[in-house]
């Protein structure tokens, strides 16, 4: 009898034990599989930027030319200086540096000529427009390479390659090496992709105006989203009646968040443009139709912050004779704004990558400028990168990925500020 007792709770105590060593077990397993999940979503963040890097790190890299141009008299006519083929005399005088025959074809000049940027006769022309009484003298002018020739020092056109595969003949290549080696080609940090706007030739395309354009939408986009966002926010969750109608204006909020980005390209188009008249491709029209895609999250962020806000914030203010209108914008708004100033940053690095709705406005357009009004046709830097990767030129594809860690900095930036805003001014309650 005894014996039988003392049998029961020493079969109790082997179960528990057994079911603890599952449950750690379980626990165990959970943990590795969350281990594992990180590692797996790291490693693919890590091939994804790895290979943007690779691709896109060689047009910060730049190689320029520099050539001695004899301005001949015969050539260029002081009346005018337009007239003049300048691009024919760069070339010229490279193939002079090299000793290269002019054959009576001009193979060897047109193949100089698809070495040289265009850049460089245009700075020949800008110099004699401005001082004519440099004809007759020689001009030292330095600029870019053409891109092909550029992607042969960098290492992307191969000489060991089959000569039919690739634009540039050995005869360029060795031409190429030569003036490596005189020192009339170097190497330094491309400034010209940060200066420079979109052109048709590569080694002249740079992110200026797309930038600019970037950075106009975006502050347009915070004009007009950030304000109507928090005040409709603040109507809801402080002043607004609880009834039928607020939970289904709350529900549509939460539905519009969800909305794919093209709807609100096809609303821009049709309201903005066809409507009101609004000039398409501009940063206006574009800050309009992101700034009702930003809403939502603005709206949703806004509310989520005002609702941390202890009650006992409001009661305190109301008992000494605050109004709710007081209660609200004096109290309980500045100790939410950290969270509507994070949630804000969030919503524009949001809108500041969209590409689907500003493609249905027609910012798609070549702008070769940097845009100098709101209502001026401009470009923002995720449709400089789907133009610039639709490019047949191979050296275009560099400088997309050179456009895409441009705008990756841009989004680190604006949610490392939404950290920052959000550590300086977070209480705990």
């Amino acid at each position: 009898m005894t014996d039988a007792a003392t049998a029961v709770p020493a079969v109790r105590h082997n179960t528990v034990e057994a079911g603890l060593k599952a449950r750690h077990a379980k626990e165990r397993r959970f943990v590795l599989y969350g281990r594992l999940a990180i590692i797996v979503a790291l490693s693919f963040l890590a091939v994804l930027l790895g290979r943007i890097v690779l691709q896109g790190y060689s047009t910060f890299i730049d190689y320029r030319v520099s050539v001695p141009v004899f301005i001949d008299p015969a050539r260029v006519d002081p009346a005018d200086v337009s007239g003049a083929n300048f691009d024919v005399l760069v070339a010229q005088s490279v193939m002079k540096q090299l000793a290269v025959p002019d054959d009576d074809l001009g193979q060897n000049l047109d193949k100089v000529m698809a070495l040289m940027s265009n850049d460089l006769g245009f700075q020949l022309l800008q110099q004699v427009k401005a001082d004519p009484h440099l004809i007759g003298r020689t001009i030292t002018v330095k600029g870019p390479l053409k891109a092909d020739a550029a992607l042969y020092f960098k290492g992307q056109i191969r000489r060991d390659s089959d000569q039919d595969t690739r634009k540039l003949d050995d005869i360029q290549l060795s031409w190429l090496d030569k003036l490596k080696a005189t020192g009339a080609v170097t190497s330094g940090f491309n400034t010209a992709f940060f200066t420079h706007s979109d052109s048709t030739e590569p080694e002249q395309a740079g992110v200026l105006g797309a930038v600019v354009g970037s950075l106009l939408t975006l502050m347009l986009t915070a004009a007009f989203a950030v304000p109507v966002g928090v005040m409709a926010a603040v109507y809801l969750e402080e002043f607004a009646p609880k009834n039928r109608w607020t939970d289904v204006i709350e529900v549509n909020i939460n539905n519009l968040a969800a909305v794919p980005s093209i709807i609100y390209g096809l609303l821009g188009l049709a309201v903005f443009i066809n409507w009101l008249g609004v000039p398409r491709s501009s940063p206006l029209l574009g800050a309009l139709v992101l700034a009702l895609m930003a809403l939502p999250t603005v709206i949703i962020a806004t509310r989520s912050a005002l609702k941390a806000v202890p009650p006992s914030i409001r009661e305190a203010a109301l008992a000494i004779g605050a109004s709710r209108t007081q209660t609200v914008l004096h109290h309980v708004l500045p100790l939410a704004m950290p969270g509507v100033m994070t949630g804000s940053i969030l919503s524009l690095a949001h809108a500041l990558g969209e590409t689907a709705p500003l493609l249905m406005i027609g910012m798609i357009a070549f702008v070769p400028g940097v845009p100098a009004s709101i209502t001026e046709a401009a470009t923002v830097l995720p449709v400089q990168v789907f133009i610039w990767e639709n490019a047949s030129e191979r050296a275009f594809h560099e400088r997309t990925a050179a456009a895409i860690i441009v705008l990756l900095v841009f989004m680190i930036l604006m949610n490392l500020a939404a950290i920052l805003v959000r550590r300086r001014f977070e209480r705990r309650w």
